[in-house]
């Protein structure tokens, strides 16, 4: 057989391998961070227990403090459970966004990372995408504390645009938040010790609040530390959205604290995690 016969059977057969006709188009930053988030809903659905927490620990915090503190607190449990519930969904939120950091940890360690950053995609999808997977995470957290709080007589005054109102507000925030548990991920490689940083930040500051005790029945000190906790003013304007009664000061502290730490969050983890 000839050189020329020989050269030209391999040229078929490469043709009969490689794809005909153009090239597809390259995936955009918008589609690309989509296309991840979606892979962070599917590690829900393989690993439902993923769900556990965000799940049962509402169900366990709003049981334990209305029933048990209730009346010692507001009189009566019905008045308390009008009071706890919106702290207990900002506090589920804010807890929930602790795993992020985890999750990302134990994707590089275990070279997940390496195989994307060979991708031809914008390179910062791989974290926005993540945030967003998460982002429904929250969301099915708050469903589960607002429904949960309804069956047990939870009627906030707002009605459901305000109910609506106040999850979307600590969504925002829960959001922004994720982008510094993000950053922690890609900085302590070890999954455990993100998660243990991420809990023994935010129990504190979620206990030491105004989520189950009012703020004018603690000691001086303590009154002190809870009045410029962030996680007081988080609280006080989804009350104040479910009640009716939020202020445009409150709403807009918020939305100022969010837009600062994504801002400043999201470009170092990117930075960061194109230096890996």
């Amino acid at each position: 057989m000839s050189t020329q016969t020989i050269t030209m059977e391999t040229g078929n057969a490469h043709r009969a391998v490689l794809p005909v006709g153009d090239r597809p188009p390259r995936a955009g930053a918008l589609s690309a961070s989509i296309a991840f988030g979606w892979r962070a809903l599917l590690k829900i659905k393989h690993v439902p227990l993923q769900l556990f927490d965000v799940i049962v620990h509402p169900v366990v915090f709003t049981l334990l403090f209305t029933f048990l503190f209730g009346g010692a607190v507001a009189g009566s449990t019905g008045r308390y459970l009008q009071y706890v519930v919106p702290g207990i969904l900002a506090m589920t939120l804010l807890v929930t966004t602790g795993y992020i950091g985890s999750a990302l940890s134990i994707d590089i360690s275990k070279g997940v990372f390496d195989r994307f950053r060979s991708m031809p995609v914008w390179r910062p999808s791989v974290l926005v995408g993540a945030v967003l997977g998460d982002l429904v995470r929250y969301a099915i957290a708050a469903a589960g504390v607002v429904l949960f709080g309804l069956a047990l007589g939870f009627r906030p005054e707002g009605g459901p645009v305000g109910v609506l109102a106040g999850v979307l507000l600590a969504l925002v925030f829960s959001f922004s938040l994720a982008w510094l548990w993000t950053l922690l991920g890609l900085v302590m490689r070890a999954s455990n010790a993100v998660l243990g940083v991420t809990q023994a930040v935010l129990y504190p500051l979620a206990f030491f609040s105004n989520i189950f005790a009012i703020p004018a029945s603690l000691p001086g000190w303590l009154r002190a530390f809870v009045d410029v906790n962030p996680v007081t003013h988080l609280v006080t304007a989804v009350r104040g959205l479910m009640a009716g009664t939020a202020t445009a000061g409150q709403v807009g502290w918020v939305l100022l604290a969010s837009a600062a730490l994504t801002l400043v969050f999201a470009p170092l983890a990117m930075r960061r995690f194109s230096r890996l």
